[in-house]
């Protein structure tokens, strides 16, 4: 949710001043880019993460992801015929 803030702010910035301020934007976009990584990082190391949970519910998900793509493919494949 914090995220949100520096976007409105820089978003309504941006609309304000269109055309009055002129910046290097590639630079600018590499260095919000590379902050963005970065406290991404920070908060994604303050999380525990119990690996058989994760492989349990990764596993589930690509089984039914699988086994949903046969569904429609068997679904929709048997009505073109």
């Amino acid at each position: 949710m914090n995220i949100f803030i520096p976007l409105v702010i820089g978003a309504i910035l941006g609309c304000l001043f269109k055309n009055k301020i002129k910046v290097d934007l590639n630079r600018l976009m590499s260095v919000t880019l590379l902050m963005l990584v970065f406290f991404m990082g920070v908060e994604a190391g303050k999380v525990e993460i119990n690996a058989i949970n994760l492989f349990v519910a990764s596993f589930t998900f690509a089984v039914l992801t699988m086994l949903g793509s046969l569904f429609f493919a068997v679904l929709l494949g048997g009505r073109l015929r």
